[in-house]
């Protein structure tokens, strides 16, 4: 199966809505106009009906044919916390999937429910192939904090993995999903369990038995692509630091690294 292409020519479109002035809807590709109602009409929904009083920004981007997925994302305030959620779907639908997402997303945050897993709504972007370029480099400032902290940034911003520096180490490191429930968590180098793992209401936290490869960014996104995974969490050799490389919905990858350190 080909990965979609999605259309990223031209300047991206904005939107907005007298009806609903505090949502916005950023269009990339050849998105009708009714899609951009729907979303606006959709999202709105979701929000009056939790009650909340936050702006909302919504991304939709159209794919190169007609016949493959459209990409939807929509970011809010929930609670004061940055709340995300990002899926695909046929062209027509997607927005709803993206509301339907976003309105369990909530419920589940209210109530403190733990995801679960695997999450048949978004199956991982696993699938053996050959070496694909990077076409994105992301830094940034990493959250120094607990692996908990960081599950939590993991599940709000509706993630497949989150970087970020383990405060109790130091080290650079990884929370993702994995199987059958729960969260793993991969460091550079450390792999003994972080404290609190299994704390009531929280997904239970299991530490990965290795420590992350030290590689060169072009022999991650080989091995990545070879051994077919979602994404791969690395120490860079260059730079001694750790990388997030993950694949996009177009096929392509990305990479997100932390800021430089600056020592004075």
């Amino acid at each position: 199966m080909n990965a979609p292409r999605y259309r990223t020519q031209g300047e991206p479109q904005h939107w907005t809505s007298a009806a609903e002035p505090e949502l916005a809807v950023t269009t990339s590709g050849a998105v009708p106009a009714r899609e951009v109602t729907r979303a606006v009409r959709a999202i709105g929904l979701i929000l009056r009906r939790h009650r909340l009083d936050t702006a909302a920004r919504v991304r939709v981007t159209a794919p190169a044919a007609a016949d493959e997925p459209t990409l939807v994302q929509a970011n809010i305030r929930f609670r004061g916390i940055p709340t995300r959620v990002q899926v695909c779907g046929p062209g027509g639908f997607a927005v709803t999937f993206a509301a339907e997402r976003l309105d369990r997303q909530i419920d589940r945050l209210a109530t403190r429910r733990v995801r679960p897993w695997p999450d048949p709504a978004r199956p991982p972007l696993a699938r053996v192939s050959e070496p694909r370029a990077v076409t994105r480099r992301k830094t940034c400032a990493l959250l120094m904090g607990s692996p908990r902290e960081a599950a939590a940034v993991l599940d709000a911003m509706d993630y497949d993995a989150y970087l970020f520096t383990d405060a109790e180490t130091g080290e650079d490191a990884v929370v993702h999903w994995a199987d059958p429930t729960g969260i793993r968590l991969l460091r550079q180098r450390a792999t003994h369990p972080p404290r609190g793992a299994g704390l009531a209401n929280s997904p239970a936290i299991e530490a990965h038995p290795d420590p992350a490869p030290v590689l060169r960014e072009s022999d991650a996104a080989a091995g990545m692509c070879r051994a077919g995974l979602p994404f791969l969490f690395f120490t860079d050799a260059r730079s001694g630091r750790g990388g997030l490389l993950y694949r996009r919905y177009d096929g392509d990858l990305a990479v997100v690294m932390p800021e430089r350190r600056e020592f004075h």
